[in-house]
């Protein structure tokens, strides 16, 4: 199979981890020769619920049942795609009130980005330095990192950027931009959270210029934090919030989240302003139901944080400088990125999936399945502070 693999699947890289997949369950990767790996990464924050977990894998079953896709998005009442839409605005302030489902993180962007030009009847778009909010054309445009990007303009023109967590760049926000967008946790810079307030700030500013303000919830979101948004750690409530990867327990998707005012706008002056035929099919929409109702129907966000607490306490070493992040949404800074590569690929070797950060070469992604358990955890950073001590005794 990998040779294949590399023959009629286009890459991403020059020089994928390759591992062949058997299958997968709970908290474990199994590759084909049966060898079990304990997931520290989640498929980059996306299995929220772990792998195969029985209410989503039931949802979906349950789904395939009834009835797959039959009309493009918007134009039939479908129970799914409704009833995730309801329960989602029930736990979001009440000026959050409308979702449009999309297939992808980086489409809700898109989608988000086009809401805050036809809200304003503005251009200007801000985002930050070392921004990611994915790779279409759109998204691109917003990313903060010129060397991933530059062969493929031009892009989108009348964007600006601004450095996270500098008070004095909002100034550049002004009564001609549209809107700016911001991680509320900035995820491929290195799980940089807001400080002194700059994301309030932030909202503030926006506020005095009529600006749109767009939070990526792509990673912080569905309980990552330990809280079903990020945003609600900070003291402040977006204008709209784009979401994905964990919402849907695995599965395809994202959305963006707007006031019914706001959002209706896309249906009118033009017409179809976004529009998507797959987005809120209904066996991912089950899915995404089913994840929420898991993860708002117990105490997984409220353990979230006690596993937080858990991965600090283990994860002290002189090669980790300090753990950045919050809660299940943690990275293991060490002093260079050839530290960080080792220890991802001997890791790996050992039973056990890290990733790195887009682009934060020192940064040890650390982002589990919120079901992980504590013997987990703790078998995990036990096989880190192993690899760890043979880098070290190796210098």
């Amino acid at each position: 199979m990998i040779n294949d693999f590399y023959k009629y699947q286009a890459q991403t890289s020059p020089h994928p981890l390759g591992m062949e997949v058997s299958h997968a369950e709970g908290s474990y990767i199994y590759d084909t020769n049966n060898k079990a790996y304990l997931d520290f990464v989640a498929g980059v924050s996306a299995t929220s619920l772990g792998h195969k977990h029985p209410r989503v894998n039931q949802a979906i079953k349950d789904q395939l049942d009834k009835y797959s896709h039959v009309m493009v998005y918007g134009e039939y009442a479908q129970h799914p795609a409704t009833a995730f839409c309801r329960l989602l605005a029930e736990h979001l302030p009440p000026q959050l009130s409308k979702t449009y489902l999309t297939n992808s993180g980086t489409e809700a962007v898109e989608g988000a980005l086009k809401l805050a030009r036809r809200v304003t009847g503005r251009s200007q778009l801000i985002s930050c330095n070392n921004a990611y909010h994915g790779n279409t054309m759109g998204s691109m445009s917003v990313m903060g990192f010129e060397e991933r990007k530059q062969i493929f303009r031009p892009l989108i023109s009348d964007v600006d950027f601004i450095t996270f967590n500098n008070e004095e760049d909002l100034q550049k926000i002004t009564e001609k931009t549209a809107g700016i967008i911001l991680e509320t946790i900035q995820g491929g810079a290195g799980f940089i959270e807001s400080k002194n307030d700059f994301l309030t700030k932030v909202r503030q500013r926006c506020n005095e210029t009529g600006t749109v303000m767009i939070l990526d919830e792509i990673q912080p979101g569905f309980g990552r934090t330990g809280k079903l948004f990020g945003f609600e750690n900070y003291n402040v409530v977006p204008d709209v919030i784009v979401m994905g990867k964990g919402m849907g327990g695995g599965m395809p998707v994202g959305a963006f989240t707007a006031s019914a005012e706001m959002m209706d706008l896309l249906s009118h002056d033009p017409k179809l302003g976004h529009i998507t035929t797959f987005g809120g099919h209904p066996v991912i929409a089950a899915a995404c139901l089913a994840t929420l109702q898991e993860i708002t129907e117990t105490a997984i966000m409220a353990q979230v944080l006690e596993k937080e607490k858990l991965f600090r306490e283990l994860l002290v070493h002189p090669l980790i400088k300090e753990v950045r992040g919050k809660g299940l949404m943690l990275a293991a800074m060490t002093n260079s990125p050839a530290i960080t590569d080792s220890v991802i690929l001997r890791c790996q070797e050992k039973g056990l999936i890290l990733f790195w950060l887009l682009f934060e070469g020192c940064a040890i992604r650390i982002t589990p399945p919120l079901t992980i358990s504590e013997e987990e955890i703790n078998i995990g950073c036990g096989i880190i502070i192993e690899v760890m001590n043979e880098i070290l005794s190796e210098q």
